[in-house]
């Protein structure tokens, strides 16, 4: 690696650290404590505890055991954010539920010190000396309440709902790479960590999957949090906050003045949908999971494939259930429908029957598709990312049921499961391919495979989706058990400021917090570079976000001119229960909101442009598409939705029929199940 690059990359990775500092949880707090006096707390053990610039300082006392520094209130369910330091020899972590018994104390303990990051249940005297301490059995990372211990089903379970993706060692040039994970000795760390019902989960540094342990109620049922200091050095805390998530919030339920709202159907079936004219009649009709949905006024439906619902709680939705789009794949002049896991639904050309179908493309590893012309001979193909890496797919002519023709745009390596767009970046008139490692330029009809890479940093990790163990959480290695999965949606490719040139706008995590566009960039040469100006990070900037929007689980986004200016706008939510009924994402039981933002065109903001927000709807949020779309034809843009919440249409009004204002946007509370 030349010295240029490897600046280039030291400057990106310096640039991610930001986010893990940030003085905010992944949750809107109820507390955070600004650390003038100890007042609300109460010390136990051989300990002394101060407050000092905003800092709450403990340390052992010579020759002692340690102690705590005890919350006044208690909790059954809470969760605790913090910076901490511990050097010299510390010893640190977080009890929660600490409860008197006839002996003492018990509770469970998270230890913070470096090279012991794992749950433990704990007993204590009176006095708060440490009598036993038992590690924690592991458990699954998903459900909010653990089943009955049996880890080898868990591994099966994991394995079967990741789709045996794979893991591909990672390319020398990819734009970024994780932090390491762990804590980092002598300097400031973050930790966020929650018990909720039988688990407990922690986070240090906002990286890896958590340090996750099965805590039943004989452990400890109610009680205050505590903080712990051992060991020979201080331990220093600040930016404590916590929140009780026994407390469930959802606000009212708000609908834009800009579009009504109609429900297809209020049960769980598919994470998308696709628009078309299905059975001819001259009237776009709505497919989502098993059933097409007739306009014009789609009260009737009828079955693709047998329906089955989906327990939004437990289950994720399997055939249909992630993308479907709808295209004339077989080129009979009848729409067509491609949908996970690769398969072809063949449209019976007016028979009342179910569609056959057909497996069409194997090795999908993305939670994102698109389609486009992307070989210049006028029929839509399908662009994914595999264990090949990032790919497109073209119906064979003559036998568009079989297996289709799969090119490769890039090697293994490079394909995520998030994060996916076609546009033209490089002004050829040729469709371009990007993710969140870059674009990939197209070479035309004949041309290289796979297509000339160039790296762009469109994202950032994860912080559910880096770490050891757990099962098939990736397909990126990065050696030494970990694995990487970045990205957000789809990725929007137009020219957002108005200076010729095409841009990219992305949700930076699909189950994390961020959105930005990037602005490109030419120098003289012509080489292209892109400068990123971010629209939303998460709550440690919830007052410069856009409209002081903050949400997480940006897991669907689209791209359509709501406003009828001539310039596309950025459609997006949050995706709510992404991993089911769990604190596995950040915010997991925030609003799950609909938001569009409008594009302005404004020389005095930073690249020329700014995204103004406002909200459709908070109470349905996205699945993993977004379709806009005119579907009755009167000149405004309607919008289709497919999530854990029905499948829904928002109508938009015309212009010279809107009533009422809308509403721009505000920081989203934090709701609870």
């Amino acid at each position: 690696m030349n010295k240029k690059r490897a600046w280039q990359i030291a400057a990106i990775v310096a640039l991610l650290w930001g986010p893990i500092l940030a003085a905010a949880p992944n949750w809107v707090p109820d507390v955070t404590f600004k650390a003038t006096s100890l007042a609300g707390w109460h010390t136990l053990g051989q300990a002394d505890w101060r407050v000092q610039n905003g800092e709450v300082i403990g340390k052992a006392r010579t020759g002692g055991y340690g102690g705590w520094l005890v919350l006044d209130r208690s909790y059954q369910d809470a969760a605790l954010y913090a910076l901490f330091r511990c050097n010299n020899g510390c010893q640190t972590g977080v009890l929660f539920r600490t409860e008197k018994t006839a002996e003492g104390l018990k509770g469970i303990y998270v230890s913070l010190t470096e090279g012991d990051m794992a749950c433990y249940r704990v007993t204590l005297d009176a006095d708060g000396k440490i009598l036993q301490r038992e590690k924690l059995p592991p458990a699954p990372t998903s459900p909010r309440i653990l089943p009955p211990a049996n880890p080898a089903g868990a591994a099966r379970r994991i394995g079967r709902r990741r789709g045996g993706f794979g893991r591909v060692a990672a390319p020398d040039d990819l734009p970024f790479t994780p932090p390491k994970p762990g804590t980092r000795s002598a300097d400031w760390n973050s930790v966020e960590t929650m018990i909720d019902e039988n688990s407990v989960r922690a986070w240090v540094n906002n990286i890896g999957e958590g340090t996750i342990g099965r805590a039943e109620e004989e452990n400890g049922r109610y009680g205050p949090i505590a903080l712990y200091v051992g060991g020979t050095g201080e331990v220093r805390f600040k930016d404590i906050q916590y929140k009780d998530l026994a407390i469930l919030h959802a606000p009212a339920e708000h609908v834009s003045s800009r579009f009504r709202k109609q429900t297809l159907n209020e049960l769980y079936y598919s994470w998308s949908a696709a628009v078309a004219d299905f059975n001819h009649d001259g009237i776009l009709d709505v497919a989502s999971g098993p059933y097409i949905y007739f306009g014009p006024d789609f009260s009737n439906s009828r079955e693709i494939y047998p329906a089955h619902t989906w327990d939004a709680s437990t289950q994720l939705p399997n055939e249909c259930g992630a993308l479907e789009f709808a295209y004339d794949f077989t080129g009979d002049g009848w729409p067509d429908i491609v949908c996970t896991p690769g398969t072809l639904y063949v449209n019976p050309r007016g028979e009342s029957r179910r569609w056959d179908k057909y497996r069409v493309f194997p090795s999908v590893t993305s939670e994102v598709w698109t389609h486009a012309d992307i070989n210049g001979d006028g029929k839509q193909d399908m662009v994914y990312m595999s264990r090949e890496g990032v790919v497109w797919a073209t119906p064979d002519p003559a036998n568009p049921t079989g297996p289709w023709v799969v090119h490769n745009v890039s090697g293994p390596g490079y394909a995520l499961q998030h994060g996916l767009g076609v546009g033209d970046i490089n002004g050829d008139g040729r469709p371009d391919i990007v993710n969140p490692f870059g674009w990939w330029e197209n070479p035309g009809p004949g041309g290289k495979e796979p297509w000339t890479y160039h790296p762009v940093a469109f994202s950032r990790y994860e912080r559910d989706n880096i770490g050891s163990g757990g099962g098939l959480v990736g397909n990126v290695s990065l050696g030494n058990g970990l694995t990487m999965m970045a990205g957000g949606a789809l990725m929007a490719v137009y020219d957002v400021n108005g200076d010729g040139l095409n841009d990219v706008v992305t949700a930076i995590s699909a189950h994390g917090f961020g959105l930005s566009w990037f602005e490109q960039k030419r120098d003289q040469a012509g080489n292209i570079s892109f400068i990123e100006h971010p629209i939303m990070k998460d709550y440690s900037t919830a007052t410069k976000n856009a409209g002081g929007v903050t949400f997480s689980e940006a897991h669907a986004l689209g791209a359509a001119d709501i406003d009828g200016d001539g310039v596309p706008d950025i459609i997006v939510g949050k995706r709510y229960w992404s991993h089911n009924d769990s604190l596995h994402d950040p915010d997991a039981y925030g609003p799950p909101v609909l938001y569009w933002y409008r594009t302005v065109r404004n020389s005095k903001a930073p690249g020329g442009a700014e995204f103004v927000p406002e909200l459709i709807h908070n109470r349905s949020g996205v699945g993993s598409t977004v379709v806009a779309a005119d579907l009755n034809r009167d000149g405004a843009m309607d919008l289709v939705t497919a999530t854990d919440r029905g499948t829904i249409i928002f109508w938009g009004t015309p212009k010279g029929k809107r009533k009422g204002k809308p509403k721009v946007g505000a920081r989203a509370s934090t709701a609870k199940k």
